[in-house]
């Protein structure tokens, strides 16, 4: 897990992402979480009111490209209780979710996948940000 910058968290989603991490389901969750965790502790932490428009928060919407392939994927990442994977709405909690929170427009990571595999991502554009938007009770 690295990248080139550090992450960027909303004060308002690192206190909802504490709770989905201290109440998580066990068995594999277990392991999410704690991935999750590791990554929330490198972030620094902003006023939703300041927080860039370009960076990936909870519930925004992310095109972001797999640099080994070069394919394209445009995702909203929600907490786990609102995931669906066949809408493209990807859990926090998901290896990609975790890998996507806190990342900036062009700001790329490594990431551990299931199966062994490590995946580097690199953010594209941020379509919808609920803070930008002036969203901010999502």
């Amino acid at each position: 897990m690295t990248s080139e910058q550090s992450l960027i968290v909303t004060e308002t989603d690192m206190e909802r992402l504490r709770h989905v991490i201290d109440h998580h389901d066990g068995g594999r969750a277990a392991e999410l979480a704690e991935m999750l965790d590791l990554e929330l502790s490198r972030a620094r932490v902003v006023a939703s009111e300041t927080v860039p428009a370009n960076v990936v928060t909870m519930n925004s919407t992310v095109i972001f490209e797999d640099e080994e392939t070069c394919e394209q994927r445009q995702v909203t990442l929600v907490y786990p209780r609102d995931a669906r994977s066949e809408e493209g709405r990807i859990s926090v909690l998901a290896p990609m979710g975790s890998a996507l929170i806190g990342l900036s427009v062009g700001q790329s990571i490594s990431w551990p996948m299931p199966g062994g595999r490590t995946r580097r991502v690199r953010v594209i554009a941020v379509p919808y940000q609920p803070e930008a938007a002036g969203h901010y009770h999502l």
